[in-house]
């Protein structure tokens, strides 16, 4: 669902990048906040298994939401296929977004612990094949669905040639999510189903406060300075369980650099679509979708886990170097970096082939002779020029100031304009060129997929031009989005008819004129003439996989180190909390960009990827040199260390209690004699 999320928010929602790509990060952040609230929820109250039932039916609803949001009747919609009334679909769409935040985030932590929790204590072969093939699973479904969904979200719905089948996209993710929910329950009698046990997490969390309020409560110098400000904890909890959270607190100080690296990785679903719906993504006869690029990632991991767990690593240790999993994670942010600056280094290629578009106060100028005779145009501040009948400036020209004066030096005649700033215009002369007129022009390109084109009608009568429109004399049509691919637009003037055919790519904008000596013929290619508005994407697609390639390198060596790197330092009954902080810098990198995207930096994109790249390198300094002071530990040697001098406190408090009431026996016996003694006396 997450692959065709931001085209949805752009080309449906009508958001700007920006924001679209502000919603698309702090929905991410939201899907890792709430794993939290699932650990807690199935650790202290429902069991995991409940969770995963209760929150797979919040996720399925809201998928079903995101479907609804989707779909709008043919009387609430735009010619270009989006909805006239928003309120709506952005309050459903937003809905949806949290449901399905709360179910993927909740059920996150339950479901790989659910299934560990199937195979027992001496089942570690299986239980290692179970979460490879889980974790195989996971990256199949990432492949098929991030080809599958936007081949679901091209299709027609049936509504507007150019409208994109959203509810298709999002309707399919839920009836599957409703289908997996059935399965799952139907196994119900075959799980083995742990009962909650207690959060550890509210555990720590209730021993560090009080550490907290224990140190500041005593914070007078007649109190003994402690070793560690968790040792003032020793009061209330026990010294194992403080031994373990400092465990845990010194691996999540290392966690502090690590979001920037996922405020890098998951831009792949934001920024990254953006810049692949400015290329072209023709490979022969495949043509490969915005959004579709993101199957790079699941491709690659597929690819390159094998290879560095059985090649690189092996290799690298056979070199006798110590390549430890703090230098993986290090190395892995560095390709991180390596990916942003090829990212930039493409979007340099791209900015080379996009229209400059006017800023305020400018203006944008594009004059057509639809005449049958050359016309000399003289313009306000600009050098003559001549035109050619049917022939057009091959290029914008820019205004400051928005009144100019148009002299036809072949007429003579003038005419005065206001040009609208900030905005492109077309100046039409017409075969009398007293009734030369302007008309708006895009300043933007097509969104991905499409191109704009219209019809100028040069004729005296007039005509009615296929899935465009009906044009007067003398008449502009609106911009009418069509695919790419070739296209073929039926010309008729209620007696006579040709056919027009012509071949588009993405994303372009044109104008095609219709002249007043036009030929009735079946095809009438040869008198209609073209004019390039907006050229189409250029810069091929492919470029964007070195990006690819190294920022899945980056996460092969990062993340999957990482994870593999907390659960060997954290303490036994600890593992949850240290995944829990994990996810955490997930969230946080996604709020980063969410925060970097409504700041309105006004950097190009291009600067934008190397000011990333750059940020990225300079954590990547820091981490190292906390890695190299990092002193890695055997949290099983250090807890069973801790249980061995317990059990001596024991042994030794049961000795000094035994002698104690021998001492004791001993007086007793002794006063006991001394009165018999007395007696006797």
């Amino acid at each position: 669902m997450r692959a065709v999320l931001v085209l949805y928010f752009r080309s449906f929602l009508n958001w700007n990048d920006d924001l679209a790509t502000s919603i698309y990060h702090a929905f991410v952040a939201l899907c890792y906040l709430t794993p939290i609230l699932g650990a807690i929820v199935a650790d202290s109250w429902l069991g995991k298994f409940k969770t995963i039932i209760y929150l797979s039916i919040v996720y399925a609803i809201g998928q079903i939401i995101m479907a609804v949001s989707a779909i709008h009747d043919i009387t609430d919609t735009n010619r270009d296929g989006t909805p006239d009334n928003m309120t709506v679909h952005v309050a459903l769409a937003i809905t949806g977004l949290v449901l399905i935040a709360l179910g993927t985030g909740g059920i996150k932590p339950c479901v790989s612990a659910f299934g560990g929790d199937q195979f027992k204590d001496h089942q570690t072969r299986q239980r290692g094949t179970f979460f490879s093939v889980f974790y195989l699973c996971i990256n199949a479904g990432s492949l098929l669905s991030t080809f599958i969904t936007p081949i679901l979200r091209g299709q027609d719905c049936g509504i507007h040639s150019t409208q994109k089948c959203y509810p298709l996209a999002f309707g399919v993710p839920a009836a599957l999510m409703v289908v997996s929910l059935v399965v799952f329950i139907a196994g119900s009698g075959m799980y083995v189903k742990t009962a909650p046990k207690g959060n550890i997490m509210l555990d720590v969390a209730k021993c560090i406060m009080f550490a907290i309020r224990n140190q500041f409560r005593h914070r007078s110098s007649i109190y003994p300075r402690r070793k560690h400000w968790l040792d003032w904890a020793e009061e209330k909890y026990d010294k194992l369980l403080i031994a373990q959270i400092k465990m845990v607190l010194k691996v999540l100080l290392l966690y502090i650099p690590l979001p920037l690296f996922w405020t890098l990785f998951d831009q792949k679903g934001s920024r990254w679509t953006f810049q692949a719906t400015t290329m072209d993504g023709t490979f022969g006869t495949l043509v490969l979708q915005p959004d579709q690029m993101q199957i790079m990632n699941p491709i690659l991991i597929l690819t390159l886990v094998p290879i560095m767990d059985r090649v690189v690593y092996p290799l690298i240790k056979k070199c006798g170097f110590n390549f430890t999993p703090l230098k993986r994670m290090t190395v892995g942010m560095f390709l991180a970096a390596m990916a942003f600056v090829c990212a930039a280094v493409v979007q340099i290629q791209i900015d080379k082939t996009m229209p400059v578009f006017p800023t305020f106060p400018q203006s944008q100028l594009k004059v057509v002779n639809l005449g049958s005779t050359e016309l000399e145009v003289n313009i306000t501040s600009k050098t003559p020029f001549v035109l050619g009948s049917l022939q057009a400036t091959e290029d914008y020209m820019t205004f400051d100031k928005p009144h100019i004066t148009v002299y036809l030096n072949t007429i003579p005649t003038y005419k005065v304009f206001t040009l609208q700033q900030g905005e492109r215009q077309t100046l039409i002369i017409p075969s009398f060129p007293n009734d030369m007129y302007l008309t708006p022009d895009l300043t933007d390109k097509p969104a991905a997929d499409v191109n704009a084109v219209r019809f100028v009608n040069g004729m005296s009568k007039a005509l009615n031009v296929s899935n465009v429109a009906l044009l007067k004399p003398s008449d502009v049509s609106n911009n009418t989005l069509v695919p790419r691919g070739s296209q073929t637009f039926t010309i008729s003037d209620g007696v006579q008819t040709c056919q027009f055919s012509t071949r588009f790519g993405v994303c372009g904008a044109y104008t095609f004129l219709i002249p007043s000596t036009l030929t009735w013929a079946e095809n009438c290619n040869g008198s209609i003439v073209t004019v390039e508005d907006i050229h189409p994407n250029t810069v091929h697609i492919a470029l964007q996989i070195p990006q690819y390639f190294f920022i899945t390198a980056g996460e092969v060596v990062f993340s999957v180190t990482g994870l593999e790197f907390s659960y060997s330092q954290a303490p036994s009954n600890m593992k949850a909390v240290l995944q829990a902080g994990w996810l955490l810098t997930v969230a946080v990198g996604n709020i980063i960009v969410l925060i970097v995207a409504t700041a309105s930096l006004q950097l190009q994109k291009w600067a934008e990827y190397v000011l990333f790249a750059a940020l990225l390198v300079a954590v990547c300094i820091i981490f190292s040199i906390m890695a190299h002071f990092y002193t890695y530990i055997n949290p099983a040697e250090i807890e069973a260390k801790f249980k061995q001098n317990e059990e001596l406190e024991t042994k030794e408090k049961d000795a000094k209690e035994s002698k104690a009431i021998e001492m004791e026996t001993e007086k007793t016996s002794q006063s006991q004699d001394n009165e018999i003694n007395m007696t006797k006396i």
